[in-house]
C-alpha cells in the first residue's frame, strides 16, 4: 500500500531530461552517414531517448508491454457495447496469447505483463498480477468513483510495477489497458482535466452508434456536473479519485515510476492517454519519459497528446486498446536507437571533410 508520502517521494525524484545528452545525441546524429536530418523524427526519438537515459550509447532495448485491467461502476449506466463481465473474459484472451496484444507484444519481442488492479469477477489466469484495490470503481455518476487513498494505493501499484520490471532489466515500457466503460472515464477525465466540454472528449469506443455516443456524452455532463462542484478539476489526484478508475491510475503509477528511473514509457490509445495526463499533472517533467505511440480516431486523444507536447509515431486508424498500438511502436523505438548507436559516421569512414556539418 502507497501512502501520500512515498507517492510525492516518487514525484519529487523524477528530473527532467539532459539537455547536455541531447546535444550530444544530436551531435553524433547529425555525424551519421546522411544528409543532416533525413531520418526525419526517427532521429528526434534517439534522441529524446538518449537524453533521458543520459547517455547516447544506448543497448538494444528489452521492452515490456504493462496491461492494468479494471472495471467500472459508470458500464452500469449503458456507455459500453459491451457487459461488464468482458473485463474478466478478456484476461483469459491475454493469458491463453490470442488477444491482440498478446499477438503484437509475441511480434516486438516484448515481455507481455497483465495486471489485475480491480476486475469484479477475475479468473484464474497463470502470470495475472494480483494487484487488486477495491472490485471495480463505483458508478462516478452517483459518487466518487474510489477514495483518494485507493487512487493512491492503485498509483503506488503501477509504480511497483515498473521498478519490478526495471529492476529485472527492462528498459522500455509500453502501456495497456483493459476495462469495459473505461472510454467514457477517460473522456470525464480528459475533460476535467483539460476544461473541455463532454461532447470534445467522447467518441465511439467499442463501436457505439451516434445514438449511444449522444448517452455518453450526457453521462459523462453528468459526471462532470457532479464532480465540478467540489473544485476537483483544481487537483489531479482528486480528479483522478472522483472520476476513476483504477487501471487508470496505475498506469499513471507505471509512468511516474518509469519516468523516476528515467526509462522511457511508449502510450497508447485515449485510455493510457488519460493516465498520461494524470501522470503529467502529479510531475510535469513525467512527460520527458513519454513517447506516443500512435493517433487513436478517439476524438480526445488528439487533445490530450496536444495538452502533453507529444506527436504520434503512427496514424493506422486504431481503436482497439489493450496497449496494441503502442506494442507496434516498440520496434520503431529499436530501431531509433539503432540507428544512434550502430550507424557509421562520416569520420569512420574517413569522409569527415564530405560531412555538411563538419
Amino acid at each position: 500500500m502507497t501512502d501520500l508520502t512515498a507517492l510525492k517521494s516518487t514525484i519529487e525524484a523524477i528530473r527532467p531530461a539532459s539537455a547536455q545528452t541531447l546535444q550530444e545525441a544530436t551531435t553524433a546524429m547529425a555525424d551519421k552517414v546522411k544528409p543532416l536530418g533525413s531520418l526525419g523524427r526517427l532521429e528526434d526519438v534517439a534522441t529524446r531517448i538518449a537524453s533521458l537515459r543520459g547517455r547516447i550509447d544506448l543497448p538494444d532495448p528489452t521492452p515490456a508491454v504493462v496491461v492494468c485491467a479494471a472495471d467500472h461502476g459508470v458500464a452500469n449506466q449503458g456507455v459500453s457495447a459491451f457487459p461488464q463481465p468482458v473485463t474478466g473474459l478478456m484476461l483469459t484472451a491475454f493469458g491463453s496469447g490470442g488477444a491482440a496484444v498478446a499477438v503484437l507484444s509475441r511480434a516486438a519481442r516484448a515481455r507481455l505483463v497483465v495486471a489485475d488492479l480491480g476486475v469484479i469477477d477475475p479468473p484464474a489466469v497463470p502470470g495475472l498480477l494480483e494487484r487488486s484495490v477495491r472490485p471495480g470503481t463505483a458508478d462516478s455518476t452517483l459518487e466518487p468513483a474510489m477514495t483518494v487513498a485507493e487512487a493512491t494505493s492503485a498509483l503506488g501499484h503501477g509504480i511497483g510495477i515498473a521498478h519490478e520490471l526495471i529492476d529485472d532489466g527492462v528498459d522500455l515500457i509500453a502501456l495497456g489497458e483493459m476495462g469495459i466503460g473505461n472510454t467514457t472515464t477517460a473522456s470525464a477525465l480528459t475533460a476535467a482535466l483539460l476544461g473541455r466540454d463532454a461532447a470534445a472528449t467522447c467518441g465511439r469506443g467499442t463501436g457505439l452508434d451516434d445514438e449511444q455516443v449522444a448517452h455518453k456524452v450526457s453521462v459523462v455532463d453528468q459526471i462532470l456536473a457532479r464532480h465540478a462542484t467540489s473544485g476537483v478539476s483544481n487537483d489531479p489526484l482528486a480528479t483522478l479519485a472522483s472520476i476513476g478508475g483504477l487501471e487508470v491510475a496505475a498506469l499513471a503509477g507505471v509512468v511516474l515510476g518509469a519516468a523516476e528511473r528515467r526509462i522511457p514509457v511508449i502510450v497508447d490509445g485515449f485510455i493510457t492517454g488519460a493516465a498520461a495526463l494524470v501522470a503529467a499533472r502529479l510531475a510535469p517533467a513525467s512527460t520527458d519519459a513519454m513517447i506516443a505511440g500512435h493517433l487513436s480516431p478517439e476524438p480526445g486523444h488528439a487533445l490530450q497528446l496536444a495538452a502533453l507536447g507529444l506527436r504520434p509515431l503512427l496514424d493506422l486508424e486504431m481503436r482497439l486498446g489493450e496497449g496494441s498500438g503502442a506494442a507496434l511502436a516498440i520496434n520503431l523505438v529499436r530501431s531509433a536507437i539503432a540507428v544512434l548507436t550502430e550507424m557509421a559516421t562520416f569520420a569512420s569512414l574517413g569522409l569527415a571533410e564530405t560531412n555538411p556539418v563538419a
